[in-house]
């Protein structure tokens, strides 16, 4: 696959531009311009320009070497699999048994890259995944609170044993923008959504996280957050309590007088309990911010303001709204910092798809947070995975999640992530 790129500014890779990245094929016929951008382009949504970003050439030459990857691993059932964590070994992607996490992956990477279900060069693909995908969960037991039999996958046994549920319903999330030329499709993914949904809900922990807990069980807990409030943005039933509980329970991990934050449920590596802090509180603090903002340019409150639960009150909150909010936003501040440390980014000692999983919950934290710092994010972890990708143009983890197609997807789902802007920031909104 080759990529065009239209722009009438500079060429410095760290500009603030906007860009029109059309996938092409090497007939140099054009296809349907990639992900969000089209939607930006004719008027549908509006993007916010400081959050429009020119995504360098070596980074779409990378992105293509891992999407061709990514479709000759694809098995002739529609999934993709990561195989068993007792098999860590066997790196051949044609080798290990489908399962709907790592299918949900490679689904929402190739719609963040540009292809859609009616084109783009992995059309074919997706319409297959997505086949597979739905049929796992019509075919769950509605006993279960997962939606396959499988037990010991990768990814089961390191983020916890309902992470397909939740992956395939943020999948499922993003698929119904792609849905809407066919009315029945459109009404069997809402039904597996709402299926999802319900599933993730009742594996509600006491505590706020989510039943199952893995090696990095806050992982799972704060993609369940990520799953439920896409969800909400579809209109799924989510019910808030349950929302609010699992925001508070990724809050209480870090203590933002102190700095101390809780590593029990992230296998006691930082990087993945404060990138996971940093993305469920993101949507809390990006309110706060807005209405600040707001109250400022209304002259309700100095402009030197902070955001404290003092002002809130100020503006309006009550006593105890305004401590909640002050707290997100104090937890999202710290934690958001704290995961681009470089101290903080390695992580385990070296990569495993935990780590991808958590650079991508940071940078996607970033823009749901309207966090202009994203863009020196981007540079900085994009220069990161195009130099630990592999010649075959996979990406694969070095501890615990090993499995070269999760991580290839992953990986890509990073570098594409300025592809889903406008996504992001409108589930920051109130």
């Amino acid at each position: 696959m080759k990529i065009l790129k239209i722009t009438s500014l500079g060429l410095a890779a760290a500009a603030t531009i906007s860009v029109l990245s059309l996938s092409v094929k090497n007939d140099s016929h054009a296809k349907e311009p990639r992900g969000c951008v089209f939607r930006t382009l004719f008027g549908e949504e509006s993007a916010d320009s400081a959050f429009v970003y020119k995504t360098p050439e070596r980074v779409f030459q990378s992105m293509d070497k891992g999407l061709d990857w990514l479709e000759k691993a694809q098995q002739n059932d529609g999934g993709w699999g990561a195989g068993s964590h007792s098999r860590q070994d066997v790196m051949d992607p044609m080798a290990v048994k489908t399962d709907p996490a790592t299918t949900a992956m490679v689904e929402m990477a190739l719609l963040r890259s540009g292809s859609t279900l009616k084109s783009g060069e992995h059309s074919e693909q997706l319409k297959k995944g997505l086949e597979y995908l739905l049929k796992q969960v019509e075919n769950a037991s509605s006993e279960s609170s997962n939606i396959t039999t499988q037990t010991g996958t990768q990814i089961q046994t390191k983020l916890g044993a309902n992470i397909d549920v939740i992956l395939t319903s943020q999948c499922l999330s993003n698929m119904l923008d792609y849905t809407v030329h066919d009315e029945k499709l459109t009404a069997r993914v809402k039904k597996c959504l709402d299926i999802c949904v319900s599933k993730i809900q009742n594996a509600q922990d006491a505590n706020g996280s989510f039943k199952g807990s893995g090696w990095a069980g806050v992982l799972q807990s704060s993609l369940a957050n990520n799953a439920l409030e896409s969800a909400q943005t579809k209109g799924a039933s989510v019910d808030q309590k349950v929302l609010d509980k699992s925001r508070d329970y990724q809050k209480g991990n870090v203590n933002t007088k102190t700095g101390e934050v809780k590593t029990d449920m992230g296998a006691g590596v930082l990087l993945y309990s404060v990138s996971s802090s940093s993305r469920a509180s993101a949507k809390e603090a990006r309110t706060v911010k807005d209405e600040m903002t707001r109250a400022k340019r209304e002259g309700r409150i100095a402009q030197d303001a902070d955001i404290t639960s003092e002002n809130l009150e100020k503006i309006g909150y009550n006593k105890t709204d305004a401590m909640k909010a002050s707290t997100a936003y104090n937890v999202y501040s710290s934690t958001s910092k704290q995961a681009q440390e470089e101290r903080v980014m390695t992580g385990f000692g070296n990569n495993g798809g935990e780590e991808f999983l958590s650079y991508l919950q940071t940078g996607e934290s970033m823009i749901i947070g309207k966090d202009n710092g994203w863009k020196k994010w981007y540079d900085n972890i994009s220069g990161r995975m195009l130099s630990i990708q592999e010649n075959d143009g996979s990406w694969r983890g070095h501890h615990c999640i090993s499995s070269p197609v999760f991580c290839t997807a992953t990986c890509l789902l990073i570098l594409s992530v300025n592809n889903d802007t406008d996504k992001l920031i409108k589930i920051g909104n109130k």
